[in-house]
């Protein structure tokens, strides 16, 4: 089994919003989904992006991602990384490509001396929420998540 993690280029844009897309429908959230080919190009392949992405590749084929991004601690006074979304199509499962992806993206803190590798991870997922505790994750359920967005951000905004 050959399995290589490299960084998306601009030609793999259609590649990741199927991806974003493949992951929302298993989250049940295909509504929320409103990206397109050209939001990932002026995002990720823009000169200074602010977000960066990792291919998954199988014998040579894309079977997965990670869209990750940088983060600072106060706490810690260090950045860190935040993975935005992490995938790997069903047929792939169970050959160590969502560790291979951590895993990269682990080393990558230690290299550049980053204090912290943070994600969600959906309650009802309990398939997932096993695999990373495996890989040494631990859930902080006391906090809770919150997000204005729409109709909310555009009020808030205003102020």
């Amino acid at each position: 089994m050959s399995l290589t993690i490299r960084r998306a280029g601009k030609d793999d844009a259609a590649l990741v919003l199927e991806f974003i897309v493949k992951l929302a429908d298993f989250e049940k959230l295909n509504d929320e989904v409103s990206a397109t080919e050209g939001d990932i190009v002026n995002s990720l392949f823009c000169d200074e992006p602010r977000v960066f992405c990792e291919i998954a590749e199988l014998e040579g084929r894309p079977v997965g991602f990670a869209l990750w991004f940088y983060t600072f601690s106060t706490f810690q006074g260090r950045h860190g990384i935040w993975l935005e979304d992490l995938y790997v199509e069903p047929h792939a499962r169970g050959n160590g490509i969502g560790k291979a992806l951590l895993v990269n993206l682990a080393k990558r803190c230690k290299d550049e001396g980053l204090g912290r590798l943070s994600w969600w991870v959906l309650n009802w997922n309990e398939s997932a929420i096993d695999f990373y505790r495996a890989q040494g994750a631990v859930l902080h359920d006391e906090w809770t998540t919150c997000r204005v967005s729409g109709p909310e951000l555009e009020a808030l905004a205003g102020q």
